[in-house]
């Protein structure tokens, strides 16, 4: 599991892991957060027409490096 978030959340997973984090803490901390980024980047919400239409758990306080990259995978498109 925590490979598999560390290949959509590599900056944070290095972060906490560089702050004395267990590898248990830094993947409670960033489990839901690579799950809903994998779905950004992957253009599941590309076509949404309103936020009403956002399942519950498509959005999670991401950093605006994270954002950037979503926009720029949104562009590519």
């Amino acid at each position: 599991h925590c490979l598999s978030v560390r290949a959509v959340c590599q900056r944070e997973i290095d972060c906490d892991r560089g702050n004395g984090y267990s590898w248990k803490i830094t993947l409670l901390r960033n489990y839901w957060k690579s799950k809903v980024k994998r779905e950004w980047l992957n253009g599941k919400y590309s076509n949404i027409p309103s936020q009403n239409s956002l399942p519950e758990k498509s959005m999670y306080p991401m950093d605006v490096e994270t954002w950037g990259e979503i926009l720029e995978a949104e562009l590519e498109r």
